[in-house]
């Protein structure tokens, strides 16, 4: 019990200080003296060297010759902080992609790793342009050779892009709903479908339960919309991305839910 007081004090004493924070994330990438955490920070000689005395004091840090280094505990509140502060900015920089949407099919390790998305970029649809997230995503299919995706829905132009994509020699992998699985498998055409299977270029999984996600990983980009909370798909944001982060991030999740429909 008083362990766990000790990190919540330590964690306070660090979190509600932007100045010890910058400190402390400085010294992580190298250690410094006073002077040069001055210069690294642009923040005033007077109180980098206040907060280098309470973080001394507090055992958060400590002095060998001129420099300062941070404690090996020190460095674990430290990534946890920045990794939760990143978090929250990257949530707030999407609002309207995050904010009042189903996230009950991302798994734990997803939402640990949502930073991996912060350099994505949201696609909304606009009054003069209300298909854009769907043809976004439809030129991202349409130039891929390897296609990975959670389809929720079906969309009319899907089986035509799962066929040009099987003809170019490239493959598809899907998990659809139970709802549109059958429909699908029909509106591929009857060739390209059986020489996809018996090749295994053509895998698709059928998800028994509600399936509250979609997701696209053609090549070396993805795209990730959600269903609102009221249980209807948003078709009017997406986010997409080519940062290696993001792709893993999305062949991670995809690999969640691919083991989901096995359980």
């Amino acid at each position: 019990m008083y362990i766990h007081n000790d990190i919540d004090d330590d964690i306070k004493f660090l979190a509600k200080s932007e100045i010890r924070l910058k400190i402390l994330n400085e010294l992580y990438k190298k250690p410094n003296d006073v002077r040069g955490l001055v210069k690294q920070t642009d923040i005033t000689y007077s109180s980098v060297s206040s907060n280098v005395i309470k973080l001394e004091k507090n055992n958060h840090i400590k002095k060998i010759k001129n420099n300062y280094y941070v404690n090996p505990m020190t460095e674990v509140y430290l990534k946890t902080l920045m990794d939760f502060k990143n978090s929250v900015q990257m949530v707030n920089d999407y609002e309207s992609f995050w904010d009042k949407h189903d996230l009950n099919q991302l798994s734990i390790n997803s939402i640990r790793r949502i930073t991996d998305l912060k350099d994505s970029e949201l696609i909304e649809t606009t009054p003069i342009d209300i298909y854009k997230t769907h043809n976004t995503i439809k030129n991202q299919i349409s130039v891929s050779n390897c296609v990975k995706g959670v389809f929720p829905y079906l969309h009319p132009d899907y089986p035509g892009l799962i066929e040009e994509v099987l003809q170019n020699e490239g493959s598809v992998e899907l998990i659809v709903s139970k709802s549109i699985f059958k429909e699908l498998m029909l509106r591929i055409n009857d060739n390209i479908r059986k020489n996809a299977i018996k090749e295994q270029k053509l895998k698709v999984y059928r998800f028994k339960k509600d399936l509250n996600l979609y997701l696209t990983i053609c090549d070396e980009s993805m795209s990730l919309g959600l269903f609102k909370t009221d249980g209807s798909f948003d078709q009017n944001r997406i986010l997409i991305s080519d940062n290696p982060k993001s792709y893993s991030w999305a062949e991670d999740l995809f690999e969640y839910v691919k083991n989901e429909v096995r359980a």
